[in-house]
Parts: structure tokens; sequence; C-alpha cells
């Protein structure tokens, strides 16, 4: 199994800058991509960056020039680099990713979700 874990989530003022952070544990031989999605409350789940295993990202329009993803191979871990913060990024952010397991081939992991509030 994989298991994934966020944190850095929190409560930001406007302007303000946050990084989230998702570390994947567990019978992992390989990670391919990885993900950041946000849910806010009433909206559907949207992809908010993502990067493939060589490094290529992904934005979506709302978050281009502010946000910045990358990757830790080493230690299996993603990041969200999020400056810039506006309400509307007010959401709960959820890590995905595309893993090569020992045993059981490919697996979709998901985290349990960090939230993030930005206060005007």
């Amino acid at each position: 199994q994989v298991q994934l874990v966020e944190s850095g989530g929190g409560l930001v003022q406007a302007g303000g800058s946050l990084r989230l952070s998702c570390a994947a544990s567990g019978s992992i031989f390989r990670i391919n991509a990885m993900g950041w999605y946000r849910q806010s409350p009433g909206k559907q789940r949207e992809l908010v960056a993502e990067i493939t295993s060589s490094g290529n990202t992904n934005y979506s329009d709302s978050v281009k020039g502010r946000f910045t993803i990358s990757r830790d191979n080493t230690k299996n871990t993603v990041y969200l680099q999020m400056n810039s913060l506006k309400s509307e990024d007010t959401a709960v952010y959820s890590c995905n990713q595309e893993v090569i397991t020992v045993l059981n081939g490919r697996v979709i992991a998901w985290g349990p979700g960090t939230q993030v509030t930005v206060s005007s």
C-alpha cells in the first residue's frame, strides 16, 4: 500500500505565501506524475498543478505565475509553493501521485487533504 501525508496548510492573509508538502511512503518502486488538486465548497475539484517524472509542469490558468510545483524524488515528496495568495485560493488542497508499487503495479494515491484559508 501507499500512503500520502500532506502538510503546510493553514490560515494566511491575502498576498501571503504558503508551502505545501506531500510525502509518499510504502511499497514504492517509482513515482510517475505528481499533482495538486483543490476543492472549495460548492465547486468541483480542480487541478492546480502537476509535474511529470521528468520535471515537466502544468498549471491551471488561475495560479500561473503565482504557484510553483516541484518534487524531490529522493524523498518521494511533491511541493507546492503558493505566493501572492488570494481569497479565491481558499480550498482543501489534496495531492495525488501515480505510484508504481513493488507488488501491486500502478496505484493512484490521494492524500487526505489540507485546508488553505486566505483572509482578505
